[in-house]
């Protein structure tokens, strides 16, 4: 049992349609305490996964079509990543469409001669 599942099952109150904490995805548990977390559970999950790594989450979150965050969840967020893990919100992110690996790139205009 890892740290994170130890921390979401404090926290039942965060994802309450399930009760299979174990299944629950780095993703799903990030979400939830962006979303609907105090600051203080914001600060445990940055001490267990690592702001980095949650700034990464996050972007991808956020990337996707379909975006499960609150829009000031992404205002905020998306300042604080940028100023404390110096997170680029400019680049944008692609999944491997064979392993589901994220890799980054950055949009450019195609130069025409």
């Amino acid at each position: 049992m890892s740290a994170i599942h130890d921390f979401i099952k404090q926290r039942k109150y965060l994802v309450w349609s399930t009760q299979h904490y174990d299944d629950l995805s780095e993703d799903v548990i990030v979400e939830a305490v962006l979303n609907y977390g105090d600051w203080k559970d914001v600060n445990e999950l940055i001490s267990i996964l690592g702001i980095k790594r949650i700034a990464e989450i996050f972007k991808l979150g956020v990337e996707m079509p379909r975006c499960n965050y609150r829009p000031e969840v992404v205002n905020y967020f998306k300042l604080y990543f940028t100023k404390h893990a110096g997170m680029n919100f400019d680049k944008k992110s692609e999944r491997c469409a064979f392993c589901g690996a994220h890799r980054q790139y950055q949009v450019q205009a195609a130069v025409q001669v």
